[in-house]
């Protein structure tokens, strides 16, 4: 984590998604690595959510494309949603593909979808301005 996000007033959601959306917090965490090459770590934590999946407190879909410059490497999203909240995840695919200039706006649409309030996006656009 950079230390620009480490000054912020208020938490990242980076590592505590799982805990934020069983409070219904956090509407929604995304993940993302490449088939076959997923740190332990990350499959374990990954594990965890999927008891939550099996139970019905949320929703999974997984998203498998191939790597356009690494044919042999097979890239994975994989998100998991309160049971309410996966309309999400289309809204989030239309986001991540946009092809062109991200954009502050772009950046603000993506917190939203991960359940950051809008007072910590404004915060978090000031900084990445900064850092710029």
């Amino acid at each position: 984590m950079s230390d620009s996000l480490r000054a912020l007033p208020y938490l990242v959601h980076t590592n505590r998604e799982l805990g934020l959306m069983l409070k219904g917090v956090k509407p929604m965490a995304m993940f993302s690595d490449i088939v076959g090459r997923e740190p332990e770590c990350a499959i374990r934590y990954l594990r965890l959510f999927d008891r939550h999946v099996d139970a019905g407190r949320f929703e999974r879909r997984i998203v498998d494309k191939h790597v356009p410059l690494r044919p042999d490497w097979l890239s994975r999203r994989i998100f998991y949603t309160l049971p309410d909240e996966a309309w999400r995840i289309d809204a989030m695919l239309e986001l991540v593909v946009h092809y062109g200039r991200w954009t502050n706006e772009h950046e603000r649409r993506f917190g939203t979808l991960l359940g950051y309030e809008d007072w910590q996006n404004d915060i978090l656009l000031v900084i990445r301005s900064q850092d710029e």
